[in-house]
């Protein structure tokens, strides 16, 4: 595989005392490494880097002896396809075995092992992530991905409708690499074997289905990428309540500087509390996340015109990422009207410090509320109380009120008699 005319400046993570400890790792004995994929690609384009994948000619065992005789820690995190995690410094290190495929089954494929760094390139999804480069900065690209990358093209290696057919999760992957790297028009070759083949969507986990999503949503104009894949029937496929894009465009527009994928689920799902909780359900959602998008169903009613007592007891009960994802929702449904007032809302919420309730459940026993639900309604009822003076009323004004709902259950008196 021969380099290309030019060599990418070394990033500071290239030089990182963690990454030059993994390199020196694998080529101790004279083997080969080159960082692979999303690195490369991010480099080039000067954006952040965020894991670091490198590829190397040895076989899973030897990386293995190498990285463990320099007193690496070491994970055989995919060893059946030459997948190995090295962690040097605290930070992982994803290292795989060029390979090439042996057969696939539209999910998952079986590899072997090989020196060819062309056959490894020619097994990759896309030719802006089959790009290598040395140590050094010397870049590699056999499939033309260089220029793909710098003019925005998002095109498989080879034929896309072959490569789609030996993994269907490849066309989820092509619709987030354009929400996040692609620039209109999208490949027509690209679509048309999407749409070709988007039954084979079925056949994936719900898991790997909703990791790729919610990173498409997490766009920058997500609203733009599900246009193309409801145009090419893959978004029935994978969302069938996705039906309002145009809300999901206007929440992209105020939330761009606080991106939540889940809040854009909720956006162009739009149903009500089941069919939130049904949507996460089959997306095999976190529960952390099933009752966050349940709760998105129903945004608080929050106005820029509310009072500062409203917004607090709002805060309060719901937490600061509930207002939040309410704020966004109604504002998105503002037509934007009104962007200082919303944004006023949410810097007040960013610097918002829950209040602690000075009354506890020791204090009900004490004022003599018997032990039981009894208890969590007294503090109910005094919660309430507080947060309607504003977090103002002292601990000497609830307790007396927990002493007045205490005498209602026959509770001793004030002073104890």
């Amino acid at each position: 595989m021969k380099p290309v005319a030019e060599r990418l400046t070394p990033q500071p993570w290239m030089s990182a005392p963690e990454t030059v400890a993994v390199i020196a790792a694998l080529t101790a004995r004279g083997g080969t490494a080159r960082f692979v994929g999303g690195c490369v690609r991010d480099s080039v384009l000067r954006r952040p880097v965020k894991d670091v994948d490198i590829a190397t000619s040895d076989v899973p065992e030897t990386v293995l002896d190498l990285l463990t005789a320099a007193g690496l820690e070491v994970a055989p995190t995919g060893l059946a396809h030459g997948t190995v995690t090295a962690i040097s410094g605290g930070l992982p290190f994803e290292i795989t075995t060029l390979r090439r495929d042996v057969a696939t089954d539209g999910r998952r494929a079986t590899v072997a092992f090989t020196d060819d760094w062309a056959a490894d390139a020619a097994r990759r999804d896309f030719t802006l992530n089959a790009l290598y480069l040395d140590p050094d900065g010397t870049l590699y690209d056999p499939t033309g991905g260089l220029p793909d990358l710098r003019a925005g093209r998002v095109r498989f290696v080879g034929d896309p409708a072959s490569r789609i057919q030996e993994d269907y999760l490849r066309i989820l992957r092509f619709f987030r690499i354009y929400a996040h790297y692609g620039k209109p028009p999208p490949d027509a070759a690209a679509l048309a074997a999407c749409q070709q083949h988007a039954a084979g969507l079925a056949q994936l986990s719900a898991e790997r289905v909703a990791h790729e999503l919610l990173r498409i949503l997490g766009a920058a104009d997500p609203a733009a990428v599900l246009e193309l894949t409801a145009r090419t029937g893959v978004l029935a496929r994978i969302v069938p309540e996705a039906a309002n894009l145009d809300r999901l465009g206007a929440l992209a527009r105020c939330d761009g500087a606080d991106p939540s994928p889940l809040r854009r689920l909720a956006a162009v799902a739009h149903g009500g509390p089941d069919d939130m909780a049904a949507l996460a359900n089959r997306l095999k959602l976190s529960n952390k996340d099933r009752d966050r998008l349940v709760a998105l169903a129903v945004p608080a009613l929050i106005t820029t015109t509310a009072d500062p007592i409203t917004r607090r007891a709002l805060l309060y009960r719901s937490g600061r990422e509930s207002f939040a994802d309410s704020v966004y929702l109604r504002w998105a449904a503002d037509e934007l009207d009104n962007a200082a007032g919303w944004q006023a809302l949410l810097t007040e919420a960013a610097h918002w410090r829950k209040p602690m309730l000075p009354v506890g459940g020791e204090d009900a026993l004490a004022a003599g509320v018997p032990r039981g639900p009894e208890v969590g309604h007294a503090l109910q009822a005094v919660e309430d109380l507080w947060i309607a003076s504003d977090f103002l009323a002292g601990r000497g004004e609830l307790l007396a009120e927990l002493w007045q709902i205490g005498r209602a259950f026959g509770g001793r008196s004030a002073s104890g008699d």
